[in-house]
C-alpha cells in the first residue's frame, strides 16, 4: 500500500531523495539556529491596550554612528579643539586624544529648526516626519554585549532580541511569512534575531538582502518535484511522524520548532516569491532607494510590513562598518549617502502608501561615538549619550528631544536609556512592558528586565 494516495513507497523515497523543497528551505532558514525557529508567531497576547502601531522597522547601524558627525552640534569642539577637559575623561575602550571638532557643516531643518548635518541631506528633507531623541545612552562600552543590550536589554547574548518579544506578543498578520525577519548583507544578525528562552518559533528568520531575487535569498525556495497538493500530502505524513514521536516521548520544544519550520517553509514558496522579489518594484522606486544591500533591505521591509509582517530588522553590514577608529570624516563621506537615501526613501514611501501612522520606524546602533579622537583621525565608543531617531507610529514627528553636554559626550537633559526606548516601542505597539512576561527558571522574565519607563513626550 502507498504511504501517499499516488505514490509507492519506492516513489516517496525517491521524493525525500531528491528533497523535498519545503524541508530544504526549512534547512536554510534553520541553519543560524539549532532550534529552526522560523515559523509565523502564534498571536500570543495580542495587544493589551488600542495599539498606535501595527508594526516595527529598526534600521541598525553596528560598530556606532557619530552623533556630533550627524545630528548633534558642538561649537566648543572647535573652541576646544585638542584640548582635554575634565568632563570629557569618561572610560572608553582605548586611550583618545583631545577634543575632535566635526568637519561638516550643520543646519536648522522643519517646522521646529532640528539640526541636521550635510551628511543627511535626504533625511533632513523629511525631518518633520523624524523624533530625534539626542539623549540615548547605555552603559557598556563594547561592541558584543553592548549590541545584546541594545537588542535584548540585558549585556548576556542568550536573551530574547526584542523583535522576539514583539513577535511572542502580537504574532503575525500574514500566516504565510514568518513574524519576524532580520534583512542583511549574507543574512545575519547575531543577538538581533534570537529567541533566548522564549519558544524556538519566535526567532527571526535571517534573510540575505545583497540579492534582488527570492531564488538567490532563499535556496530551495520552490519544489520542483512534487506540485503543492503532493507536498502537502507529503509534509502532512512527516509532520504525523513528528507529532506521534512528540506523543511517546514527551513535549519538546526543539521539535516544536521544526514541526512550525516546516510549515513556514510550506506556505513560505507561495507567497516569498513575491515579497521579496524587489526587482519587481518599478524603476523609479528602486532608484529612490538606491542600490546598496541596505537599500534593498529598507524596500524589502516595506513590502514586508505592507504583507502584514510584524517587525523587521534591517541591518547596514556586512560587520560593524560604522566603528570609525580612524578616518572617520572620509569613511562617513563615503558611507553616509546610501544609508541618508534609504532611510530617508523608506520613510517617505512609507507615508505615501498610508503605512508610516501604522509602522513604528526605529534608526540607530549600539551606541555613538567620541568628540575626542582616536589615533588622530577617529572616534571611540561612546554609551554615555548618543542619537538615535524613530518615525511614524505614533512618534512626535520634528523635534529633537533631549541634550549632551557641551562637548556630546553624555546625555544631560532628559536621558533616555535602552529599557525606556523599548517600553516605549512596546507602548505603541499596543503591549504594556511590564506584562508582556515569559516565565522561565522560575521567574517572570520581560524584555526590560527591571528598568524602562514610557516615553510619553516622545509621542503624538
Amino acid at each position: 500500500m502507498a504511504l501517499i494516495p499516488g505514490l509507492s513507497r519506492r516513489q516517496f523515497i525517491q521524493s525525500i531523495g531528491a528533497g523535498l523543497g519545503t524541508v530544504g528551505l526549512m534547512g536554510m532558514l534553520a541553519e543560524q539556529s539549532a532550534a529552526a525557529s522560523v515559523a509565523p508567531a502564534v498571536h500570543r497576547v495580542g495587544p493589551m491596550f488600542p495599539p498606535r502601531a501595527k508594526h516595527n522597522i529598526f534600521l541598525f547601524l553596528p560598530g556606532g554612528p557619530s552623533q556630533v558627525d550627524m545630528f548633534d552640534p558642538k561649537p566648543s569642539l572647535a573652541k576646544y579643539a585638542g584640548q582635554r577637559p575634565n568632563s570629557v575623561n569618561l572610560r572608553t575602550e582605548r586611550t583618545t586624544g583631545g577634543l575632535y571638532p566635526s568637519p561638516f557643516k550643520f543646519q536648522k531643518y522643519g517646522k521646529n529648526g532640528v539640526d541636521v548635518s550635510e551628511l543627511l541631506p535626504n533625511l533632513a528633507s523629511i525631518i518633520d516626519d523624524i523624533c530625534v531623541v539626542k539623549s540615548m545612552y547605555t552603559f557598556n562600552p563594547t561592541h558584543t554585549p553592548a549590541r545584546a543590550l541594545f537588542h535584548s536589554g540585558n549585556i548576556a547574548a542568550t536573551r530574547p532580541s526584542m523583535g522576539s518579544w514583539i513577535s511572542y506578543g502580537l504574532g503575525t498578520e500574514n500566516q504565510n511569512l514568518p513574524g519576524f525577519v532580520v534583512l542583511g548583507p549574507g543574512g545575519g544578525g547575531g543577538p538581533g534575531l534570537r529567541s533566548g528562552f522564549l519558544p524556538a518559533r519566535y526567532q527571526g528568520t535571517p534573510i540575505d538582502d545583497s540579492q534582488t531575487r527570492p531564488q538567490s535569498m532563499i535556496r530551495n525556495l520552490r519544489n520542483t518535484q512534487l506540485d503543492p497538493a503532493a507536498q502537502r500530502r507529503q509534509l502532512d505524513l512527516v509532520q504525523a511522524l513528528n507529532r506521534g514521536h512528540e506523543r511517546a516521548f514527551g513535549r519538546d520544544e526543539y521539535l516544536e520548532g521544526r514541526i512550525q519550520a516546516m510549515e513556514t517553509a510550506y506556505h513560505m514558496q507561495f507567497e516569498a516569491m513575491d515579497a521579496f522579489d524587489v526587482s519587481s518594484e518599478p524603476q523609479a522606486v528602486r532608484e529612490a532607494y538606491g542600490s546598496s544591500p541596505f537599500a534593498n533591505g529598507c524596500l524589502l521591509a516595506r513590502r514586508l510590513v505592507e504583507r502584514g509582517v510584524r517587525t523587521v530588522h534591517v541591518y547596514y553590514g556586512p560587520g560593524q562598518p560604522w566603528d570609525d577608529h580612524s578616518k572617520i570624516n572620509n569613511n562617513l563621506r563615503n558611507r553616509c549617502p546610501d544609508m541618508d537615501k534609504a532611510s530617508a526613501a523608506l520613510i517617505t514611501d512609507l507615508k505615501q502608501r498610508g503605512l508610516l501612522d501604522e509602522t513604528a520606524v526605529v534608526w540607530g546602533g549600539e551606541f555613538g561615538r567620541t568628540p575626542v579622537s582616536e589615533s588622530g583621525d577617529g572616534r571611540d565608543h561612546n554609551p554615555y549619550g548618543f542619537t538615535m531617531f524613530m518615525a511614524g507610529g505614533g512618534f512626535k514627528g520634528g523635534i529633537s528631544y533631549g541634550q549632551t553636554d557641551e562637548f556630546g559626550f553624555k546625555a544631560v537633559e532628559n536621558p533616555v536609556s535602552i529599557h525606556d526606548l523599548h517600553a516605549t516601542l512596546l507602548y505603541v505597539l499596543g503591549i504594556d512592558h511590564e506584562k508582556l512576561t515569559y516565565r522561565y527558571a522560575g521567574r517572570d522574565f520581560r524584555l526590560t528586565d527591571v528598568y524602562g519607563q514610557v516615553m510619553h513626550d516622545l509621542l503624538t
